[in-house]
């Protein structure tokens, strides 16, 4: 009892920690996304040219998701014209260039490794396209289109095909200033909470039992912190295989990173662990159920590849630079709540969550919120 106490401790104590971060993310998510129309993305998206992949990956980090919208979101576009390469880009960006991981990195772990996250993400997209450009057969594509058209069901089905953005000849700020806009805010805002609660909350929990339990001699052992040259290439081969195993992802896998620095894990390592959100097991069967056996094993082993080698790159890059952290003080702090700058932060950002809250309940989004994990017809939705 008193190990679970003491698990359950530290996942309280990074939950406040990251609380007023994650309020902030996604409204500012929720604001990004109500500017941002998915119909507009289909035109923009019909091919692999680097203009497109720049576009899919702009349009990723604009429509910030939780990974299994982000899959969702991409198999949609990818059905109604978009480009292979494009739609699994912009899955990648929605997921791995967002304003709240950004947030929550640098609270736990610390700048540098959120300048990484957004200077490897570039490059692991880099990666991966150069990749499918080399490998991806035109008959492998058209086998995940017919099996794609099938419809199979995945998550967040309806999450994924809403489009609450505000559109019209007004001007930008002056669409985002009005009712409208708040309304869509705070519709985003809602359901992007509802949609990554579980793995915020279970990647805090698993944090904490790893936090707690697991000896750190266990994790100098395992990530080679006595052997410094094989850590820097171990670190990246596995961060990404520990993610896969540990079924959280999103936002969620950040606390888990937090504990892995500070047991040993290389700077790279972290990244590629950040990175590979999306090669979780419930996602890849996700993709068995959406493009078929032969793709998912496609996607994952291109995915893994380019996470791995972003990882790599970046630390060599990182250390080029005289940017990666020498000390391990990643925050996983003891459960106390005391009167600092985190818990006044909490309650400001709380009162907005709760307007939010409030104008979601007060606009339909209740009667919304009951779609949000079923197969929605395109048309209905927007």
């Amino acid at each position: 009892m008193g190990a679970i106490t003491k698990a359950l401790s530290l996942a309280f104590a990074m939950f406040w920690q990251i609380l007023w971060p994650l309020i902030l993310g996604f409204t500012l998510s929720g604001v990004v996304q109500s500017a941002v129309s998915k119909k507009d993305m289909v035109r923009l998206l019909g091919n692999d040219s680097p203009r497109c992949i720049t576009l899919a990956a702009l349009f990723g980090f604009a429509s910030s998701s939780c990974s299994y919208a982000a899959v969702a979101l991409a198999r949609s576009l990818f059905r109604r014209g978009a480009d292979f390469t494009a739609a699994i880009v912009f899955e990648f960006a929605s997921t791995n260039l967002v304003i709240e991981l950004g947030i929550i990195m640098a609270i736990l772990l610390g700048w540098q490794f959120t300048a990484a996250e957004y200077v490897g993400g570039p490059i692991m997209i880099i990666i991966l396209w150069l990749l499918f450009r080399r490998t991806l057969t035109r008959s492998r594509v058209a086998e995940a289109r017919r099996v794609a058209d099938q419809g199979a069901v995945g998550r967040m089905e309806g999450h994924a095909e809403m489009d609450m953005s505000v559109t019209g000849a007004r001007p930008l700020l002056a669409r985002l200033a009005s009712p409208d806009a708040f309304t869509a805010v705070s519709h985003y805002f809602v359901m992007d909470w509802a949609a990554v609660w579980v793995d915020i909350f279970g990647g805090l929990l698993i944090a904490g039992a790893i936090a707690a339990w697991v000896p750190g001699a266990f994790w100098q052992s395992f990530f080679l912190v006595a052997h410094p040259t094989a850590a820097l290439i171990w670190g990246p081969l596995v961060g990404p295989l520990i993610s896969v195993v540990s079924f959280v992802c999103s936002v969620g896998n950040v606390p888990l990173a937090a504990v892995l620095w500070n047991g040993g894990i290389s700077f790279g390592g972290v990244i590629a662990f950040i990175f590979a959100d999306l090669l979780i097991l419930p996602i890849l069967d996700i993709y068995r159920k959406y493009y078929g056996g032969r793709m998912a094993i496609y996607l994952f082993f291109t995915s893994y590849a380019a996470m791995a080698a972003a990882g790599l790159i970046v630390e060599l890059l990182f250390r080029i630079a005289g940017l990666v952290p020498t000390a391990r003080h990643a925050i996983v702090p003891e459960a106390q709540i005391s009167l600092n700058y985190t818990t006044v932060l909490n309650v400001v950002f709380l009162a907005l969550a709760a307007a939010l809250v409030l104008r979601f309940m007060n606009t339909g989004g209740p009667e919304m919120m009951t779609m949000m994990s079923k197969p929605a017809d395109p048309s209905a939705a927007e």
